[in-house]
């Protein structure tokens, strides 16, 4: 006998609801939060400790290629925050679409429903 047949097709979907999958809701909040906060933090430790007459940094400002309207400012952070909670917001909702994706093709029976 092995462990799957311990469990009736009733409990795997109770397991499955309950533990396997992630909610991409939680997830893209949780990511945003995170990618703002981190991009806001990185450019307002910047700002704080830049040295007059040298340039204030020169890989972050790089960003502004992808997030237009970013620079290594105060307006800038706040800017950051914005792209940093979209970007981060988006890639937390496809990483749990993709692992719930993957946890039903392994396991149809914790299929939602």
């Amino acid at each position: 006998m092995s462990a799957d047949d311990s469990f009736t097709n009733k409990e795997w979907q109770v397991i499955g609801r309950a533990i396997a999958r992630l909610r991409a809701s939680v997830m893209a909040v949780v990511f945003a939060m995170l990618g703002g906060g981190v991009l806001f933090l990185a450019t307002a430790v910047l700002v704080v400790n830049a040295t007059e007459g040298m340039p204030v940094g020169p890989t972050l400002s790089l960003l502004n290629n992808y997030f237009p309207g970013y620079s290594v400012t105060w307006p800038g952070a706040f800017i950051g925050l914005v792209y940093g909670a979209i970007v981060g917001g988006a890639a937390g909702y496809l990483l749990s679409y993709v692992y719930n994706l993957v946890v039903e093709t392994r396991h149809p029976h914790m299929k939602k429903g």
